[in-house]
């Protein structure tokens, strides 16, 4: 796969995509309490971005603050330590097969998601996103700073979102969002097909279509019954 500056795929012939699929990261692929909270283990912050994430959840909190907690735990750490930590992160089943059924049925599978771009980055290149987005750490000579350079929120993620799709000449009804919580509302409320997987009350109630399970591959019969009208 060749990456452009930012780490994504090079989309050389965007007219063999016949739709996006967008994932979400936290909740979604990796259970909960999600992925700052299991690097946070390794910082010695466990507790604090446990409670971060729930209060988050719960609308207490936004992103960007639940950011700017978590960043300067990860000063003076670099993106290949992260890395490691992250071959260990919990997921979910039948992603890399989900991805290839995606690929196959030309529709281009994408993360969509709060996470710290390191994470995205790290989960894309393993299974074959070909794109991510999310908030994003300063880094100096290779090693974060404990900065926060870029924020990030749930309507930053959707604009994100129809940004990509309309650089690959495709509007929203021809996208999907797979997520599980208030982090995809916005996202959700824009796409043609929007699944609540594993998700809370509020993400079920603004879904197209719910289903629950601990592999990923539960979400194929919906996508396939769904993409014949992105054409």
């Amino acid at each position: 796969m060749r990456e452009n500056s930012d780490g994504w795929e090079v989309v050389s012939d965007p007219s063999q995509w016949v739709g996006i699929v967008f994932v979400d990261i936290d909740g979604t692929l990796v259970p909960a309490p999600g992925s700052a909270v299991h690097v946070a283990r390794y910082l010695g912050t466990e507790e604090q971005m446990t409670e971060a994430e729930a209060a988050y959840a719960a609308g207490l909190l936004t992103n960007p603050e639940v950011a700017a907690v978590d960043a300067l735990a990860w000063a003076g750490h670099t993106e290949e330590e992260i890395d490691g930590w992250l071959t260990q992160l919990p997921l979910v089943d039948g992603i890399a097969e989900t991805v290839g059924w995606c690929r196959e049925h030309r529709l281009l599978p994408v993360l969509a998601t709060l996470a710290w771009q390191p994470i995205g980055r790290h989960l894309g290149r393993r299974f074959g996103f070909a794109a991510y987005c999310g908030p994003e750490l300063e880094s100096v000579d290779g090693s974060f700073t404990g900065r926060v350079q870029a924020t990030f929120d749930e309507f930053g993620k959707r604009d994100f979102a129809l940004r990509y799709a309309e650089n690959l000449g495709l509007g929203p009804s021809q996208c999907a969002a797979i997520g599980d919580s208030r982090s995809d509302l916005p996202l959700f409320d824009e796409v043609g097909l929007s699944i609540a997987f594993n998700a809370d009350q509020q993400a079920r109630d603004r879904a197209s279509t719910t289903v629950d399970g601990e592999d990923l591959r539960a979400v194929t019969p919906l996508l396939a019954d769904w993409y014949p009208r992105t054409r």
